[in-house]
């Protein structure tokens, strides 16, 4: 069975920062490119940060400079250092893990960014 199980989300004021994990089992970690996507409400889900196993990366342009995503392939985990958050990065955080045609799905953190 596999599951992408998110935490560190919360509520933080414009400029701070936060720190999402990832845990993921019942899948060959290394095999899969690992991403963070977020959904605002009304709105679809975006991606954010993609991580190869070989740490490759792929930012979307709005979180480049203040987000960070990292792996850890001997831990099965993968990491959102977000920094300089803005009230626009308000949104519930989902871990994705994807492999040829297999994605799965965490079931999302809330990061609320407001005064």
């Amino acid at each position: 069975q596999v599951q992408l199980v998110e935490s560190g989300g919360g509520l933080v004021q414009p400029g701070g920062s936060l720190r999402l994990s990832c845990a993921a089992s019942g899948i060959i970690f290394s095999s899969y490119v690992m991403g963070w996507y977020r959904q605002a409400p009304g709105k679809q889900r975006e991606l954010v940060l993609t991580i190869t196993s070989g740490g490759s990366t792929n930012y979307a342009d709005s979180v480049k400079g203040r987000f960070t995503i990292s792996r850890d392939n001997a831990r099965n985990m993968v990491y959102l250092q977000m920094n300089s958050l803005k009230p626009e990065d308000t949104a519930v955080y989902y871990c994705n893990a994807r492999w040829s045609t297999r994605s799965y799905w965490g079931q999302g953190t809330q990061v609320t960014v407001s005064a």
